[in-house]
């Protein structure tokens, strides 16, 4: 008998979350997870896609969709004993006025489009 994966558990939303923000924890998780931003340990492990990325991954792909997302949460009413809370994820807030005395910083896209090496 295979156990069914917990969806909500591994984006750490509520079983209630609306798509924003399953999107919004998908990106967070995302952020962490991710083996060019992250600490490298997944690679020091030998698995560069950690399987924990992986999960996070599958389990948008099912959410992200209304009618996947609809068909999970049937399926797994069936089998569900009980509901987990929700899981809250840190979020770092950032003070947006500048300190005295701090040159602020402001990054803009790059268009790589302009310039004399661009085309008519």
């Amino acid at each position: 008998m295979t156990s069914q994966p917990d969806y909500y558990g591994v984006l750490r939303v509520r079983p209630t979350a609306s798509q924003q923000e399953i999107a919004r924890a998908y990106r967070a998780l995302m952020r962490t997870h991710h083996p060019d931003l992250g600490d490298g340990a997944a690679e020091d492990r030998g698995d560069p896609y950690g399987g924990e990325l992986l999960q996070i991954m599958q389990a948008f792909d099912v959410l992200r969709d209304p009618v996947r997302r609809t068909a999970y949460d049937r399926s797994r009413n069936r089998t569900a004993v009980g509901d987990a809370g929700p899981v809250a994820i840190p979020v770092r807030r950032v003070d947006r006025r500048a300190a005295p005395g701090r040159s602020t910083i402001r990054i803009t896209p790059v268009r790589w489009e302009s310039g004399p090496w661009a085309g008519p």
